[in-house]
């Protein structure tokens, strides 16, 4: 692991001073990672690719560091340990950055704890370049019940990167009507195979259903998309089909794929991937119990990769297509959620999935969560219907990396 350090010390100090003055932080952190000393003066040939810290060796060079401003690292991570007046330095450095909406931090104190700190900083600025430049196609318009699920493109591109881009529901019409039954068959027998069972749904059903797949699929590869989401109740009236199927096989292969355009719950299943490297459930909170703080989530489609076991079912609302009644392991869970138009708010709680239920009247798979907080958040201060469920406790990395990015936490 490479780490720049962008050198500020006053001209009253020479290079070899510097060493010599810092030389306790410097060798421990030569330990730990491969250090590139970096002078100020030459931080536009750093790249932002290359993870960047402002180290501050000395006092009296806070002005130079205002005079490279446009050319800084954001977020400010700032190195001091308070020899030659560099903690001072820093604080007022810091400040002035904070006051300009730069969010900045000072690494200080315990060297033990700097280096832990280095790394988890390390992570996010990872996950922050993954997501730079991905592509999420939004195939046909968002459901237009999802009225508190909007993205402003422009303001999602410049905080976090990633593209939106717009699908248009013909293309998918066009590849679908090309794909002939022969092409799936051999695909439904090896997925029905490994069905625990196989209940409403017709082998033309799943015929249809892997037609759809094939054609969102061959969509994800030519427009080179990361991530998708579908509008899926109007693909049914072209195409007789739902999108359940699609989704939960495009997810098992590592393309990011959710349901009914829901812009924002697309992009947090995404941001859970990016940092966990786990897929994720996209559910609607169907039931929700502020007394024992336990919720139900469910939908009807869920990567089976995800399950322990799953049973083809047809579609809930419509009564049609295919969905999928994944089971889940039970243990520790992570909930989240992404927000606001800019995307700049979040939710995010853990628990333990307790049960696998199956009602008659939810979405096909359903799950049981016991929270580990208050679960009046989903009924005082939603951020929208859909939320994202994952497997395991991630709850440190995720709030880690978007309180970075100043996104403001909703309890």
């Amino acid at each position: 692991m490479v780490i720049n350090l962008i050198t500020f010390a006053s001209l009253l100090h020479k290079q070899a001073s510097v060493r010599s003055s810092h030389e306790i932080i410097l060798t421990e952190l030569e330990k730990y990672f491969t250090v590139n000393f970096i002078d100020y003066q030459d931080i536009n040939k750093l790249t932002p690719d290359d993870f960047s810290i402002l180290f501050i060796a000395t006092g009296g060079v806070e002005r130079l560091v205002i005079q490279h401003f446009e050319s800084l690292p954001r977020p400010a991570i700032i190195l001091a340990d308070g020899m030659q007046n560099s903690l001072a330095a820093a604080l007022e450095i810091s400040s002035w950055l904070r006051g300009r909406g730069m969010k900045s931090e000072i690494l200080h104190g315990e060297l033990s704890e700097i280096i832990k700190r280095i790394f988890v900083l390390h992570s996010n600025f990872m996950a922050q370049r993954s997501l730079f430049g991905m592509r999420i196609g939004v195939i046909g318009a968002p459901s237009g019940w999802l009225i508190a699920s909007n993205v402003d493109y422009l303001l999602a591109k410049r905080r976090w990167g990633v593209e939106y881009t717009d699908v248009a529901l013909d293309r998918i019409y066009e590849y679908y009507a090309q794909i002939t039954d022969d092409e799936v068959g051999e695909a439904c027998a090896r997925l029905a195979g490994k069905a625990l069972a196989c209940r409403e749904a017709s082998p033309e059903d799943m015929i249809k259903a892997m037609r759809l797949y094939r054609a969102i699929r061959k969509i994800a590869d030519e427009d080179r998309l990361s991530a998708l989401t579908l509008s899926c109740f109007r693909l049914i009236e072209q195409t007789g089909t739902t999108g359940c199927l699609a989704l939960s096989l495009l997810n098992d292969e590592g393309i990011i794929a959710g349901c009914e355009g829901d812009l924002q719950s697309i992009f947090t299943m995404l941001t859970a991937k990016v940092l966990t490297g786990k897929p994720a459930f996209m559910a609607n909170p169907s039931m929700i119990n502020a007394r024992t703080n336990e919720i139900i989530l469910a939908h009807c489609t869920i990567g089976i990769a995800q399950t322990e076991q799953f049973i083809i079912r047809n579609h809930f609302e419509t009564e049609s297509g295919i969905g999928i009644q994944g089971i889940l392991p039970t243990g520790d869970v992570t909930i989240v959620k992404c927000g606001g138009e800019c995307l700049d708010e979040y939710y995010l709680g853990t628990g333990t999935l307790i049960e696998n239920t199956n009602y008659i009247n939810m979405c096909r798979t359903q799950v049981r969560i016991k929270m580990n907080a208050p679960a009046e958040y989903f009924l005082r201060n939603p951020l929208g219907n859909h939320h994202i469920l994952l497997h395991g406790n991630h709850e440190q990395i995720l709030d880690e990396f978007l309180q970075s990015n100043g996104c403001k936490r909703i309890e």
